[in-house]
């Protein structure tokens, strides 16, 4: 499949790597299909940024990560009927990421802990939640940088 963005130009997607969240982003229901696309090698390092591609609007993408990267204990509650439609979810097949907010100063970009994207990587149907949890939609991400370093030089 072949996608006109913004961002990275006219892009080959293989169909197997199209994500499809049927209720699309918040905010944005009319996307639907959509690409993760991210730097292999930086992959694989901590606080990589991925961008979450839309496949039906090549002007949107949306920032994202993992958000274990800067909150390890992050466990979100979830009510299960939510996320029905993905298919059965376990711990090989979970995905989750978060929406990053760039910000013009780097110490003011946050992270919405609070709505979450669920993929199943198996049935490559996906949905952004809102958790029962009292997470922040704005938590810095600076800042929890800031701590992970420190506590990696101790």
């Amino acid at each position: 499949m072949k996608a006109k963005t913004r961002l990275f130009g006219t892009i080959d997607i293989e169909d197997e790597k199209v994500i499809t969240l049927e209720g699309g982003m918040i905010g944005f229901p009319f996307l639907q299909k959509f690409t993760l696309i991210f730097d292999e090698e930086k992959e694989k390092k901590a606080t990589s940024i991925m961008w979450l591609q839309s496949m039906d609007e090549g002007e949107v993408a949306f920032p994202v990560m993992h958000p274990n990267e800067i909150k390890p204990d992050y466990n979100p509650t979830v009510n299960d009927e939510m996320l029905v439609p993905l298919g059965k979810l376990n711990d090989e097949n979970t995905y989750v990421l978060v929406t990053v907010t760039a910000a013009a100063e780097a110490r003011e970009t946050t992270v919405n802990l609070k709505a979450p994207i669920v993929i199943n990587t198996d049935t490559k149907k996906g949905c952004q939640i809102i958790v029962e949890d009292d997470y922040p939609v704005k938590f810095n991400l600076y800042q929890a940088m800031q701590e992970r370093k420190k506590k990696e030089e101790e």
